[in-house]
């Protein structure tokens, strides 16, 4: 398990050649300039549920990451108006319910921002694959291609990490390493938010990686 999503070099560089060629809006071109030195952007998104054909982003938050600081002042939130409504369930988990987010933005437009928000920074999450998965299905019929961004899943620094802990774990097997984000912040001795309010999750996962970079002796 590795902390960057698709991290061997080449296999990124010719993806990234491939959506620079492919990318239909040349104004959002900023986003394939290489990324301002040590600055990373954390996102979170909160969906309607789970199915990534038919559920929505109803909220859409990031805060930018910059050395060892998150700039909490600089920072985005987004409400987005759900095309098919949000359900009993869905509003118990994440709070949002359909008046609150009738002013919200289209997805289109909110879309646009975010990617304007993360210029070329590469992107750092908890479960960052979902959020981005349901993120890029919006964005694919706008640019032509997915996010060209490299990303940085959380939970995939923990694990490599707890590993380097463990050096004899190829004579014994690799061990069970809890993964639950709850489980993560504890073990790293950082502050629980409140689960499930969005900028809560996105500083959460900025404030591991930052840890994780530290005990990594990266930072």
């Amino acid at each position: 398990m590795s902390g960057l999503l698709s991290s061997k070099p080449w296999l990124q560089a010719l993806k990234r050649k491939w959506q620079l060629y492919r990318l239909a809006d040349p104004t959002f071109r900023f986003m394939f300039e290489p990324a301002p030195t040590d600055e990373w952007v954390a996102l979170d998104c909160q969906t309607t549920g789970l199915d990534l054909r038919k559920d929505e982003i109803i909220s859409i938050e990031a805060v930018r990451i910059n050395g060892n600081r998150i700039m909490t002042s600089e920072r985005l939130e987004l409400l987005v108006r759900p095309e098919r409504g949000v359900s009993a369930e869905s509003v118990r988990f994440h709070q949002l319910r359909e008046q609150d987010l009738a002013d919200g933005l289209p997805a289109d437009e909110a879309m646009k921002r975010l990617m304007h928000f993360i210029g070329s920074r590469p992107l750092v999450g908890y479960y960052l694959e979902f959020d981005l998965a349901m993120v890029e299905r919006t964005i694919r019929p706008l640019l032509g291609i997915g996010l060209p961004q490299p990303r940085i899943e959380v939970s995939g620094l923990y694990y490599d990490y707890k590993l380097s802990l463990l050096p004899s774990h190829r004579q014994h097997g690799v061990p069970y390493i809890d993964l639950h984000f709850a489980t993560i912040m504890d073990d790293l001795d950082l502050p629980q938010a409140v689960a499930h309010e969005p900028l809560n999750d996105a500083v959460r996962a900025a404030l591991a990686f930052v840890k994780l970079r530290q005990l990594q002796g990266v930072a």
